[in-house]
């Protein structure tokens, strides 16, 4: 038996017709539609259309934005070698002694919004050279976004080091408006290895392999297949350097390639340039004249 009882304030048979659907729009297939409620008589386009295209194309362009910087965060989290950040921005010389053009959608796939990184984990005390005048070159390919790191595995790294990629650019932090990017860590490792693609995150070893990877980016590649087997040999062994030489300008012969590149890093970096027969002295002027070991020198001092 209820405690209190209390008269309806409403008819019994009241009906309540709810609604099926939140928003309802005219049907435009519908015959006898009067069209001219969704389009102008001219044939234009409605304001109010053209309004709501442009606001969605502003929402894709900051969510691209937005997608390249958590990319960036997920680098430096994801990749266990970012302690100290001495963040650079290397710009190249004017003019690229190669003349190739590169796209990097053909080389590295299309990838819209991200920015393609490439982690290096390299010792401080046997900075890789070959890829630092390869760098130097992409910059005059590309926007190159670069950066230098020191992992928590390295106490002390030489100043040269920290700024061996150049000095900071003033847009380092938009990193949408960059096509690559490039960040080198100073690490405690035995073998030099690269990351790229933080998704996939499989390294390669080795600064020969590393260099050739690289060098595919500038798209100057010997096409013929004899020359592009004496680039590899040129890259794996120094022996015969001198007679080489002799023949020719280059280690390919007429075109400067990164045989050229890799084993002038190895002569500089064994402190052998004073004590080089005649031809390899004569080579190691031509290179340096390039301009492109300009990075190099200072740290062999």
């Amino acid at each position: 038996m209820p405690m209190y009882k209390v008269k309806p304030v409403s008819p019994a048979d009241i009906k309540i017709d709810l609604p099926t659907c939140m928003y309802k729009l005219p049907n435009i297939h519908a015959q006898g539609m009067n069209c001219g409620e969704h389009a102008l008589q001219n044939g234009e386009v409605d304001p109010a259309l053209k309004a709501l295209e442009e606001r969605q194309d502003e929402v894709l362009r900051r969510l691209y934005e937005l997608k390249a910087t958590v990319d960036g965060l997920a680098k430096t989290v994801t990749t266990p070698d970012a302690d100290l950040d001495a963040s650079t921005l290397s710009r190249g010389p004017a003019e690229s002694v190669f003349r190739a053009t590169a796209d990097l959608d053909s080389l590295l796939g299309k990838d819209l919004g991200a920015l393609r990184d490439i982690v290096i984990n390299a010792n401080p005390a046997h900075p890789p050279l070959s890829l630092l005048v390869l760098h130097a070159l992409l910059c005059q390919r590309y926007q190159v976004l670069s950066s230098v790191h020191v992992h928590s595995s390295v106490s002390a790294v030489p100043p040269p080091l920290l700024s061996c990629l150049g000095p900071r650019h003033i847009d380092s932090y938009a990193r949408q408006r960059f096509q690559l990017g490039f960040t080198l860590i100073w690490k405690d490792v035995s073998k030099l290895q690269m990351k790229f693609n933080t998704q996939s995150m499989y390294p390669i070893e080795g600064e020969a392999n590393v260099a050739r990877f690289l060098f595919r980016l500038l798209s100057a590649e010997p096409q013929d297949p004899v020359l592009a087997t004496q680039m590899d040999c040129w890259i794996d062994t120094l022996r015969s350097l001198n007679s080489a030489l002799g023949r020719s300008p280059w280690l390919l012969g007429q075109e400067f390639s990164l045989a050229d590149i890799v084993c002038a890093c190895c002569v500089l970096r064994a402190g052998q340039t004073t004590s080089a027969p005649a031809n390899v002295q004569r080579w190691l002027q031509s290179c340096q004249n390039l301009g492109h070991f300009d990075c190099v020198y200072p740290l062999l001092q």
